[in-house]
């Protein structure tokens, strides 16, 4: 079902402070269902929200949506427990599965046992998430995380003890936030944020690439930039919230013509997200512009063979214009065509992996930029 996405064999080397790991694209959770005849009956049960992880209740973060396919494999404890996550910049904790926990979601999945690791300890916050299609419940606790050669001493991270039922059909174990601190729930520190803190990288910034069409390659690379992935100039947008990754967005443009985020919106690049979201209203207006029709479930459907004519779509970014091309926003399958363009009722717009496939992503925290930089034609053309 799935593969390990390696390192593109014209990388070039890296110094020794910087640090890769490899993501890995299997199928996604509505693949899986739909295969057995079961994503219908979940669509009714589990009505699909994107924006239930950017809905703070108290202290709980944000940390999941219904259809995540990038994630990576990370270790935890003393001796190392090995766990694949899904590196979500749309979220701020870390958690995994455990061993006290009976949910189908933990029993198909991985499970951290507390008592195999010499360095765990517990901790005396409990810790409930919200996703898009249910919830996860645990605890906190610490150990020495491991992630892409870097070992975090103290990591504070959540260990589950109920999951939604549908995390049972997801393929990664458990999510790792690379938002800020501001809204982790019940206020620990991150993954990266201890990084920094513990002198583990030589810049204080990671970078991601997501590769299309299943290929190889995707990576995170914390405390550095791999130069091999984009081509030109490194665009630098300032922040406007350091909460996610969030920037100022001017519009959003078809054919010279603006039919989406008229007068400007906020927007977030978010790893953890599949899609293009926004509000429906918007959504609606550009899937009418390339010729999409929305089916009884709320898909918007394209003809397969329209995808050569169907028109770019430009996201204008602080003054910067970022195009994407119907071949990057179409996604085909054995069910049909459909646009990467879905709706919600919030006003914050998130650009998800169909928009972070066409640009390599470089994220700062301390000066609160977003680099985004065109994919490198090399790997473009590997990719098509």
């Amino acid at each position: 079902i799935m593969k390990l996405l390696v390192v593109l064999s014209a990388l070039v080397a890296f110094s020794e402070c910087f640090h890769k790991i490899p993501l890995i694209k299997g199928k996604t959770a509505r693949q899986a269902l739909q295969e057995k005849g079961l994503w219908e009956e979940y669509r009714k049960m589990y009505p699909y929200n994107p924006m239930a992880k950017f809905i703070q209740s108290g202290t709980e973060s944000m940390t999941n949506d219904a259809d995540l396919s990038y994630y990576g494999v990370i270790s935890i404890g003393t001796p190392p427990q090995s766990f694949s996550v899904i590196f979500d910049t749309g979220s701020s904790n870390l958690w995994v599965p455990s061993v006290y926990c009976s949910s189908q979601a933990c029993e198909n999945h991985r499970r951290f046992n507390p008592q195999q690791s010499s360095s765990f300890k517990w901790g005396s916050q409990p810790l409930s998430i919200q996703y898009g299609t249910g919830s996860m419940t645990g605890y906190l606790a610490s150990d020495t995380v491991e992630v892409g050669g870097i070992s975090v001493a103290n990591q504070v991270f959540g260990i589950s003890h109920t999951e939604a039922p549908f995390m049972a059909h997801m393929v990664a174990d458990g999510i790792l936030g690379l938002a800020f601190q501001s809204i982790a729930s019940d206020n620990v520190v991150p993954v990266f944020d201890n990084m920094i803190k513990q002198g583990l990288v030589s810049q204080s910034l990671f970078s991601v690439y997501l590769s299309s069409n299943s290929e190889q390659g995707s990576e995170v690379v914390f405390g550095g930039v791999d130069s091999s992935h984009y081509t030109g100039q490194i665009t630098w947008i300032p922040l406007t919230s350091a909460t996610y990754w969030q920037i100022q967005m001017d519009s959003v443009t078809i054919n010279g013509q603006t039919v989406a985020c008229s007068g400007g919106c906020q927007a977030i690049i978010d790893t953890g997200t599949s899609l293009i979201v926004g509000p429906t209203s918007d959504i609606n207006n550009m899937n009418s512009w390339v010729g999409a029709s929305t089916d009884q479930y709320g898909e918007a459907m394209v003809n397969c063979q329209n995808i050569q004519s169907m028109p770019d779509v430009t996201f204008t970014l602080n003054g910067h214009a970022f195009t994407v091309p119907a071949s990057a926003y179409v996604s085909q399958s054995s069910y049909g065509c459909s646009t990467g363009f879905g709706g919600s009722g919030q006003q914050l717009w998130i650009l998800g992996d169909v928009f972070i496939r066409q640009y390599y992503a470089i994220f700062n925290a301390p000066s609160q930029y977003i680099g985004l930089a065109n994919i490198h034609v090399i790997a473009a053309i590997a990719l098509n």
